[in-house]
């Protein structure tokens, strides 16, 4: 369900290459979540760093919501990058799982392939 590898990179620098990689693979960052200073700025303990990426290909999204509206719920992909124990890592779950368990049409499973095989390209890129 989950891909995630980890990184010999340091924090900033693997968001700067996974952000680069998105671009290259012609997807756009529609907005960076910084889970860790949001939490911090409430007053919440996170010692971690955390990053998610919303990111979306437009003739992928296209295609998902032409075949069943609702899937806008599971739109856009997200890519995080992430530390845990000192170690920087960086995952998604994987959008091929992620639609069977909402969808299973042959159209779906091919744009999930699609966006799967791209999105672990991305994050294989900026490890």
């Amino acid at each position: 369900m989950y891909y995630i590898v980890k990184s010999q990179k340091s924090f900033d620098r693997a968001v700067t290459d996974l952000d680069a990689a998105v671009r290259r693979h012609q997807f756009g960052v529609l907005h960076v979540h910084d889970l860790g200073a949001t939490l911090r700025s409430k007053g919440q303990a996170f010692a971690e760093e955390c990053k998610v990426f919303e990111v979306c290909s437009p003739r992928h999204a296209a295609a998902v919501l032409a075949t069943d509206l609702r899937l806008n719920t599971a739109l856009p992909c997200r890519i995080s990058v992430y530390t845990e124990g000192g170690e920087t890592r960086i995952g998604m779950l994987e959008p091929e799982k992620l639609l069977a368990l909402l969808a299973d049409t042959p159209e779906l499973t091919a744009v999930a392939r699609e966006v799967g095989d791209a999105t672990r390209r991305m994050i294989d890129e900026a490890r």
